[in-house]
């Protein structure tokens, strides 16, 4: 796609393709927000209007093109409008996560030469207040914190004179805006795809966070991508709580300012579950540990269910994973399991759909792998879980399963726009228009990651099968060089603990897939059945030869052999057996023989 506008216009820049969307919607619903108990809904026009008056504001304030402002806040429509505020005014928007400690806002703060802040309540302007006057450490040294302005979002602010509420620097702006306007329009207008929109700071594992310089033509290829995809459409109620200094939850968000979804924003992770049911949205942008939740609180139940019920659930399960491996495989569902299916979702699925509202159409999910039993399950009660893989530096998309085309255990092929490659150390290298510019003021990182030929150099091992589906491996950090020049795996990575520590540095869509395996909620004892009853009721057939993971993990004998096998390997980890000397056969295979394995 090419920034194609409502009208046919070609989009320069974020602030243009926001105005010229609410001017399209004006007295549609852009958001939905809880208020006193009660969900609101406000339109575009009341929020094209509060995006007017705090960049108004922040002109009153001085703030000149290019200028850095950072947003210290939680998610919520504020956080939106300013953001979307400081681009018309020509500036850079900084994310900070609200979870930061004092010393980690600084050092964005100084990097990033933020003069201007906003910040949620006195809670978060309590931690600007404290690196203001006490500096950070860096290496030994203490670096200061300079912020000239200060906003607060919600409740009163403190005795200084550098803080001003958010709803008077609006209405100030709505004073000035009359003869503001005019700078607006020129500001907006003298903004290309080129230009420098946001500088969002990575968690990087070693030395300080690393800012990756994203500009207008980033998030509008970004946009572009997703929305030729077909995720979603205009009206749909999309539930928000993903923190938006993440860049996952930064592009659905403009996303949804692009297609005209009605973004219902939570008030607390504490209260999704009810607010969930309250919106009922159709779609759902979530990071695994949800889906795990519910996942577990469902197969939990069926455990706690009487002897009919557990039947029931299981024959219903059975009948939805034959009906998924159909979908899978594009193939025409049979007569006899269409009427099975449907016996299924009245008795079963739509149970569990109410749940999550009960219009669910679509379930995304971004910034860590999920395990494939777990998208499975869900994909077999009637709801499809997309991946993607990105990182911040891509801002952040470069695969994406699509709801008619997907394949579980890969991240999806390519977006349109993307082109991939595979280095001979099996690193994914990467070229689109949706890759960042590099590392601000790290000139030597920018270099390590971006080669002269223009590739982007992930960090993330991987493969593309004769599909176009890409599978993440491994972190090439993590890969072993043997004396041959091989590069090789050092352990096997299958518990959910090794994939805690196997994460891309950026806050990308998607980290790298560990083989990571669904949490198993029923009590220890039972375990050791779990092949033959339960979740793993009527599993049918896949598309094709299963991976050689799967195969090799196979229960091996009857149902009663495996179950003492397992017994026999959980006495034997109790109490392990001594290892063989010298001179014996080696009791632990080569790392080497265990990556060929793995493949």
């Amino acid at each position: 796609m090419s920034g194609q506008g409502s009208q046919g216009k070609a989009y320069r820049n974020l602030a243009e393709m926001f105005f010229d969307r609410a001017a399209a919607r004006s007295g549609r619903p852009r958001y939905q927000v809880k208020r006193d108990g009660t969900w609101k809904e406000v339109g575009w026009s009341e929020c094209a209007t509060a995006v007017r008056e705090i960049a108004a504001g922040l002109i009153e304030e001085g703030l000149a093109p290019g200028a850095k402002v950072a947003i210290l806040s939680g998610t919520r429509p504020e956080w939106v409008e300013a953001d979307i505020a400081i681009y018309a005014c020509g500036a850079v928007s900084v994310p900070i996560y609200q979870s930061n400690l004092p010393h980690e806002c600084g050092y964005i703060l100084a990097n990033s030469e933020s003069r201007i802040c906003f910040v949620e309540n006195p809670k978060q302007l309590a931690k600007i207040r404290q690196v203001m006057r006490e500096g950070f450490e860096l290496d030994g040294q203490r670096s200061s914190v300079d912020v000239e302005r200060l906003i607060l979002m919600e409740g009163e602010p403190d005795a200084g004179d550098d803080v001003v509420r958010l709803a008077d620097l609006r209405g100030r702006g709505r004073g000035a805006l009359e003869r503001a306007q005019a700078t607006l329009e020129q500001r907006i207008a003298a903004l290309g795809r080129d230009d420098l929109a946001t500088i969002v700071y990575t968690s990087g594992t070693t030395g300080p966070p690393k800012g990756v310089m994203q500009t207008h033509g980033n998030h509008l290829s970004a946009v572009e991508a997703v929305a030729a995809i077909g995720l979603a459409n205009e009206g749909e109620v999309d539930f928000f709580f993903l923190p938006l200094a993440h860049s996952f939850a930064r592009m659905i968000e403009y996303y949804g300012l692009w297609v005209g979804t009605v973004t219902a924003f939570a008030t607390s992770v504490d209260t999704l579950t009810q607010e969930i049911v309250e919106t009922r949205p159709h779609l759902i942008p979530s990071v695994p540990r949800i889906y795990e939740k519910i996942y577990a609180r469902i197969i939990g139940k069926r455990h706690a269910s009487g002897f009919l019920q557990g039947m029931i659930f299981d024959w219903a399960i059975g009948v939805g994973r034959q009906r998924s491996t159909h979908q899978q495989c594009s193939e025409e569902i049979p007569l006899w399991l269409w009427v099975q299916g449907r016996l299924a979702d009245q008795l079963v699925f739509e149970r569990i759909h109410q749940v999550l509202g009960g219009r669910v159409r679509l379930l995304i999910s971004g910034g860590a792998p999920l395990a494939r039993e777990i998208m499975e399950f869900f994909h077999a009660i009637g709801l499809l879980i997309v991946e993607g893989y990105g990182l911040t530096e891509t801002t952040p998309i470069l695969t994406c399963n699509r709801p008619d085309r997907f394949k579980f255990g890969t991240v999806g092929p390519p977006f349109d726009t993307v082109t991939l490659r595979i280095a001979p150390d099996g690193e994914i290298l990467a070229k689109a228009p949706n890759i960042a510019l590099g590392y601000y003021k790290r000139p030597e990182a920018t270099a390590e990651s971006w080669d002269r030929d223009g590739w982007f150099h992930t960090g993330d091992i991987g493969e593309i099968d004769g599909d176009g589906f890409v599978r993440i491996t491994d972190r090439k950090k993590d890969l072993i060089k043997t004396s041959g020049g091989k590069y090789v795996a050092p352990q096997h990575r299958e518990s959910a603990q090794d994939a805690a520590s196997h994460q891309p540095g950026g806050g990308g869509w998607r980290q790298p897939e560990v083989r990571r395996r669904a949490p198993d909620p029923r009590p220890r004892r039972g375990r050791a059945l779990r092949h033959r009853r339960g979740d793993h009721a009527g599993t049918p057939r896949r598309c094709g030869p299963a991976p050689a993971d799967r195969r090799a993990h196979r229960p091996r004998g009857t149902g009663r052999q495996h179950a003492s096998r397992l017994i026999r390997e959980r006495q034997e980890l109790s109490h392990p057996r001594p290892r063989l000397l010298a001179g014996n056969r080696r009791a632990d295979p080569e790392p080497q023989s265990e990556a060929q394995g793995r493949h």
